[in-house]
């Protein structure tokens, strides 16, 4: 009998193919994060983000999503509950001396937030 033998080109052929699926299947998977952490849910970045802002005995109390990757809420610190706007880059409160941007972003990113009457 006779053996047959791969030729060289068509070696060089299915080499080159397994190349590239290998190329393509790990540009896949660093465009999905695969190599790396999983990234935190938004709810959980938060409560990072309020307890390194705040401290650690702050509590969120209510939480919503919001356009854009955000999250609207309310944390309890000390007895107070203040409004908060998560994003993935900023925390704003509503006590923070920009009250006029909390207001603007609230009513973009979280239009049908709970808002709270007015203060008489």
């Amino acid at each position: 009998m006779t053996r047959r033998r791969l030729s060289i080109d068509r070696l060089i052929f299915l080499l080159g193919a397994v190349v590239l699926a290998l190329g393509a299947l790990s540009l896949w998977l660093i465009l999905q994060n695969g190599f790396g952490p999983p990234d935190p849910s938004p709810e959980d970045r938060a409560r990072n983000q309020v307890r390194e802002h705040i401290g650690s005995d702050a509590r969120i109390r209510y939480t919503e999503a919001g356009r854009r990757s955000a999250i609207c809420g309310y944390v309890a610190d000390e007895g107070q509950v203040i409004a908060f706007i998560s994003r993935p880059n900023r925390l704003m409160l509503e006590t923070d001396p920009l009250k006029q941007e909390f207001d603007q972003l609230q009513g973009d990113l979280c239009p049908g937030f709970l808002k709270r009457p007015p203060s008489a």
